[in-house]
């Protein structure tokens, strides 16, 4: 090859002979020569038809000379018909019809992650680009009415993982942190929750034979057992709600508006707190545990398998008493109690719990962010546990031979269901709580809306204990 060029110009040129071109790379010849000559009589080799070039005449030729017509252009870009499902713009064929970007992953996700909606209205939505995301039911219902492939997205999930290299797992870790008002406000909350609430650990368990076998509609001796508990951990409640932090600002009604309306909730999810799984049993404050079938002849009836149920629904959350007391605290203090003079005022003080309990539980479970709405929906099963207790309350009253016990008829009794017109004596005196400024300050006038627990003037507001 380093002798290509010399044996090419050495070559005679003769009427009698072709001139010799060497099949070479182009580039050995441009190299050396730069330009390329060729008489005009010369077939132009093939391989330079991509270059332009110099004839023996002075004429430019050029790629396009040789090739003839120019390239055709590109195809005009495809047209889809508007998403089958909402009527947007289609970006192609997704799952066996035309959809837009937003339906296809809507479709995917809910087949691959087993979905399950519900209509709030009569599952007959209408579905377009602009009320596509109000019923997610009827959606889906509108994707496979139009053909979309249920078949289709789960083998296209399968597909995508056989073909995605494993990945080493990364958790981002979101750094969460809280004021100083917010920590303080933790932990005086906590301090609260923990003195008027004994952790399971902290009790010494005992147990009662007392008709541990079969269900009754009524034992009496758990019964009184059961009221007088009862009893204790209501006074209990009522002193945790006075070392909130702002819960003694609000009026003396909407202290006992608010006491009254979460008294069997918060009671319900602390009882809760004290479930042993391995046993089915619950115990209460002074140690005494009592089993599925004692709990329900004590008194709780029909309520029974409920509250067991809900407590095994809290066992996956794992709270610890800090969430467990913000989320009493989130209880008590609702603005969307009836009969409020303040609610404006409650939701404000309820705003700084909500965000003390999330901070708290995405910092203490910074894997797990789901975890915070997960406790917080608690309190919608909590409140429908407690619309039934209310009705067991009515129904006990008819069962029991003698009175209930007033504290327990006032506070867990569905409030529009009591009768005020002739209140009973207190049996159990609030005062002697061992908050020392829980006293009572004198009956308000006749019709005033601060009525009192079990017949008992209301509960003044604290001066903060803290």
């Amino acid at each position: 090859m380093y002798g290509c060029a010399g044996s090419f110009a050495g070559i005679p040129q003769t009427a009698h002979q072709e001139p010799c071109v060497c099949a070479v790379p182009p580039t050995c010849l441009l190299q050396q020569h730069g330009r390329l000559s060729y008489p005009a009589s010369m077939p132009y080799p093939g391989w330079l038809q991509s270059e332009g070039v110099q004839t023996n005449d002075g004429q430019s030729s050029s790629s396009e000379e040789y090739l003839g017509s120019p390239p055709s252009p590109l195809p005009p870009p495809r047209i889809y018909k508007p998403c089958f499902v909402c009527q947007d713009k289609s970006s192609g064929y997704h799952y066996g019809v035309s959809s837009c970007e937003g339906c296809k992953g809507f479709f995917r996700r809910s087949i691959q992650k087993n979905m399950v909606y519900t209509c709030h209205r009569d599952k007959n939505c209408v579905i377009n680009k602009n009320t596509r995301n109000r019923c997610q039911y009827c959606r889906l219902q509108r994707c496979f009415q139009v053909g979309m492939s249920k078949e289709a997205a789960v083998r296209n999930d399968r597909n995508k993982k056989k073909k995605e290299p494993p990945k080493s797992p990364e958790v981002e870790v979101e750094c969460y942190t809280l004021s100083p008002e917010l920590e303080d406000m933790i932990n005086k909350i906590n301090k609260a929750h923990q003195e008027t609430f004994p952790s399971l650990c902290q009790l010494g368990k005992y147990t009662t034979n007392s008709s541990a076998e079969h269900r009754v509609q009524l034992d009496l001796n758990l019964w009184d057992k059961f009221s007088e508990l009862s009893t204790k951990c209501i006074v209990k409640i009522v002193e945790f709600a006075k070392r909130l932090p702002g819960f003694p600002s609000l009026t003396i009604a909407d202290q006992i508006t608010l006491l009254k309306a979460a008294c069997l909730d918060i009671l319900i999810l602390r009882i809760c707190l004290r479930y042993t799984p391995e046993h089915d049993t619950m115990t209460f404050s002074d140690g005494l545990t009592l089993n599925r079938t004692q709990m329900h002849n004590a008194g709780f009836g029909p309520l029974t398998d409920l509250v067991f149920t809900f407590a095994g629904q809290l066992l996956p959350l794992a709270m610890d008493d800090t969430e467990a007391g913000l989320l009493c605290a989130i209880c008590l203090i609702t603005g969307d109690r009836q009969d409020l003079e303040e609610p404006e005022k409650v939701e404000q003080l309820q705003e700084p719990l909500l965000e003390a309990l999330k901070v708290y539980a995405r910092r203490r479970r910074p894997d797990k962010p789901h975890m915070f709405p997960k406790i917080l929906m608690k309190i919608t099963d909590l409140r429908g546990i407690s619309a039934k207790g209310s009705e067991r309350v009515i129904t006990l009253k008819m069962e029991l031979p003698g009175s209930m016990p007033p504290l327990i008829q006032e506070m867990l009794e569905n409030s529009d269901e009591v009768e005020t017109t002739t209140p009973s004596p207190c049996k159990t005196n609030i005062a002697h709580t061992s908050t020392a400024d829980a006293t009572f300050p004198p009956r308000p006038a006749e019709g005033s809306k601060a009525q009192g627990i079990g017949g008992c003037v209301p509960i003044a507001p604290l001066a903060p204990p803290f």
